[in-house]
């Protein structure tokens, strides 16, 4: 028995990367699977890199009958459960020759962006459509696919830049630190002018109780770039400011000790995801993305937005009670992989294939 992954991309994409880690995880769980995919296309060079079973099969510009048969007589010879089509065009073929080969289980990934093809696509055939998010779920709920065959899987996030960057000194050298100082890098957008005076508070505040930690305020220019004027006297030896973070993200928080977004504004919480994935200890304002990301004292911190002392009294925490930043880093990055990867999503599109199999009294191995 074999599992039939299909895409028509001849380039590499992010539906083919999920090919790849659906791939992966099956063969883990002891599931065969049959790559099909355009020939010579990045996605089959990567499989067979991999040791994964391919089929080149050319679906974009060739006879559609002569594919669809093609096709057929693989998923009989094969005796193929299941069909996952990646992409509408593999669809519009596949899901013909997965009929006429009696497959009793067909899935589809819907993309966010329509294909002029999709409208063509017999719905009432597919048993579970795999929604990038809630969003798209409502798109087809109103396009008339019943709800209880939608299932909502993220796309994962590919965090192995992230989390096989080595602790390093790319940082340090940039700006001149020693390695004893305890580096916390903070993002506040230039928009929330109070919660970068309240920053500015709170690297006050621990200086006096802890003059080797340094805050390195990060961006690429839509940050306040100065400090105060002269008449607020901080020890601004204490903040420094570095423009190159989006361009080395990897090596600027693999430098790092902590991190924090401390703004009463949302949507940064993909800062927080880059660096919890990279192993640092987090300290966020309470609002919007981060209270979903962080759980107090599990896997990172939460604070008061612009509330100096608190930010203060986090970073003291974390500076002081090394055991307790470990136990922070560890379970901050756990999380995220746990929920966000692309090795998540591929169990979650795994569970998926077994849910549906069951419902039909079938079993995939």
């Amino acid at each position: 028995m074999s599992l039939f992954l299909l895409d028509a991309g001849r380039e590499w994409r992010e539906s083919q990367r999920q090919v790849l880690t659906v791939a992966r995880e099956l063969r883990k769980k002891g599931y065969a699977s049959l790559i099909v995919g355009e020939p010579g296309g990045d996605l089959l060079r990567k499989a067979s890199e991999e040791g994964l079973s391919t089929l080149p099969l050319r679906m974009r510009g060739g006879m559609g009958w002569l594919v669809r048969r093609h096709l057929a007589r693989a998923m009989k010879a094969r005796g193929c459960k299941l069909a996952h089509f990646h992409d509408t065009i593999s669809a519009t073929l596949g899901l013909a020759a997965a009929a006429a080969a009696a497959v009793p289980v067909r899935v589809l990934s819907r993309p966010s962006d329509s294909s002029p093809l999709e409208g063509r696509l017999p719905f009432a055939a597919i048993d579970a459509v795999i929604a990038g998010s809630d969003g798209v779920k409502s798109i087809l709920v109103r396009g008339g696919i019943p709800e209880d065959r939608i299932e909502v899987v993220p796309p994962g996030v590919d965090f192995s830049r992230f989390t096989s960057e080595p602790a390093g000194d790319h940082l340090r050298r940039e700006l001149g630190i020693g390695p004893e100082e305890f580096l916390v890098g903070a993002i506040v957008p230039l928009e929330d002018e109070r919660g970068h005076e309240a920053l500015l508070e709170a690297a006050a505040l621990v200086a006096g109780q802890a003059p080797k930690v340094r805050f390195i305020v990060l961006g690429e220019g839509s940050l306040r770039l100065e400090a105060p004027g002269p008449e607020a006297a901080r020890p601004m030896e204490s903040v420094r400011y570095y423009l190159g973070f989006r361009k080395d993200t990897p090596r600027v928080l693999a430098s790092l000790n902590m991190f924090t977004v401390f703004s009463h504004l949302d949507g940064l919480g993909g800062f927080l995801v880059e660096a919890m994935a990279s192993g640092l200890v987090v300290a966020a304002a309470d609002v919007g993305s981060a209270r979903d990301l962080i759980t107090h004292r599990d896997n990172g911190l939460l604070v008061p937005a612009r509330n100096a002392r608190a930010l203060a009294d986090a970073v003291l925490k974390v500076h002081f009670d090394r055991v307790l930043a470990a136990k922070l880093a560890a379970r901050g990055r756990e999380s995220i992989l746990e929920r966000y990867s692309v090795e998540a999503m591929a169990r979650r599109i795994v569970g998926v294939y077994e849910y549906r199999a069951h419902r039909k009294g079938l079993k995939l191995a």
